[in-house]
């Protein structure tokens, strides 16, 4: 084999490789395309006693609080009826939901079943709105849709932080100017 063809031949091998590598490690930026972050494991979640819900009537969509530990800082986050920790995506506007489709399969949303929008109790202070996505009501805390993790197993993991660079835990001032 000459040189030519054999520089050809191991350029080629290379540029596959990077492909499969590629591929081959892609969980879940958005709607599976994108970089990925490797989500951050050293979170803690602990319940807080006082939790504040968000109900309408009947309505499946309870938001509760808990207290977390996220990159060394304790800070309260936002979690579902069953303690699952709530995320947000970057890409979402509070009038658009960018995360639909396969995307929706990974970060299930948050859905509203109840008649009117959810009330908030005393111990939140934003906003909570509804948004039609993801075929119903999808909760919106603060201008931010609202969505679990599928690669959270137990109540109170934050195995989605950071994951894609894209998508960060919900914290009860997502959303809020400090000044």
């Amino acid at each position: 084999m000459s040189l030519r063809t054999q520089t050809l031949f191991s350029s080629l091998a290379f540029l596959l490789l990077l492909f499969l590598a590629a591929c081959g490690g892609a969980t879940d930026g958005y709607n599976g395309s994108g970089a990925t972050a490797t989500p951050t494991q050293s979170n803690a979640v602990t319940p807080t006693s006082t939790s504040g819900d968000y109900t309408s009537g009947t309505s499946d969509a309870v938001i509760k609080t808990a207290s977390a530990t996220i990159e060394s800082k304790t800070t309260t986050i936002l979690t579902d009826a069953k303690g699952m920790t709530l995320y947000y995506f970057t890409l979402d506007t509070a009038s658009k939901v960018a995360c639909m489709d396969s995307c929706a399969q990974k970060w299930p949303p948050l859905l509203f079943s109840g008649s009117g929008t959810p009330q908030s109790s005393s111990n939140l202070t934003g906003q909570l709105t509804t948004l039609d996505a993801n075929g119903g009501k999808q909760v919106v805390y603060n201008g931010h849709p609202l969505y679990t993790y599928a690669g959270d197993s137990a109540a109170g993991q934050t195995s989605g932080q950071g994951v894609g660079g894209k998508w960060y835990v919900a914290t009860v001032d997502l959303g809020q100017n400090k000044a």
